[in-house]
């Protein structure tokens, strides 16, 4: 549907052997620091590919994989991350297979560890809400990234996106890591503030603090405030000059 592409033969030792050489040479030119490797799954050909891959780019190249939102524990020794490009994300059961992915991925794939998640939106890129999910639920899961982008399925070229102001708040560094609450949300602290992830299905959360935080979503400063489903946010921590 959305129009031609090529079939890539995995099986063919001498397609390995050729992405093989060519990370290789990616790589060893110094402009890189590793490669990522598209249309990834956790066959007996994708682990002849990537014993390759990893023995011509070295020990301390990045390999990334696009699995979307599988785990691939075969060949994850290889891997240092995951692109978890999530074109499923349209149910509560689709939004856990991607945290319970993202917790296996940074839990489980090799030292040093990249994992970022994508989600498209479902009417337009004023989603702020499944935005917010998406990076609530990396921050709180994981040291990566996270984008939320456009389907692909639209005629214009895949993975653009906005810079959302959400993305500026001054969180800072991760202080421990983060934690299912009572009430179905996941929590995490930050040097800078508190984030706090509600998954799709879950009940509307309230999240309480002994002394007042600015939500990064609404700009709004108190001591309590309500997260609804799915949605996220980032409680920042104010001084007491801007109360």
């Amino acid at each position: 549907e959305e129009g031609g592409y090529y079939l890539l033969d995995f099986a063919n030792p001498n397609y390995q052997d050729h992405v093989a050489a060519q990370a290789k040479v990616v790589v060893e030119s110094g402009v890189l620091d590793g490669v990522m490797l598209d249309w990834w799954i956790d066959d007996d050909d994708r682990l002849s590919l990537i014993r390759k891959v990893r023995e011509a780019v070295g020990d301390d190249a990045l390999i990334i994989c696009n699995a979307n939102d599988r785990q691939t524990p075969r060949t994850a020794p290889y891997i240092n991350g995951y692109f978890m490009e999530c074109y499923r994300s349209e149910s509560a059961a689709d939004w856990e297979r991607i945290r319970e992915t993202l917790a296996w991925a940074e839990a489980n794939l090799r030292e040093p560890r990249v994992n970022c998640v994508e989600t498209w939106f479902q009417h337009s890129r004023q989603d702020l809400h499944l935005m917010r999910a998406t990076t609530t639920m990396t921050l709180t899961h994981s040291d990566g990234f996270a984008l939320f982008s456009d389907p692909n399925p639209l005629p214009t070229p895949d993975h653009l996106h906005d810079w959302y102001p959400f993305w500026d708040a001054p969180l800072g560094k991760p202080v421990e890591l983060g934690f299912r609450r009572d009430d179905g949300a996941y929590q995490r602290e930050f040097s800078g503030g508190t984030a706090v992830y509600n998954p799709m299905g879950n009940e509307r959360v309230a999240v309480e603090f002994d002394s007042p935080r600015r939500s990064a979503a609404s700009g709004e400063t108190g001591t309590r405030h309500e997260i609804g489903s799915p949605d996220g946010d980032l409680f920042l921590r104010v001084e007491p000059d801007e109360r």
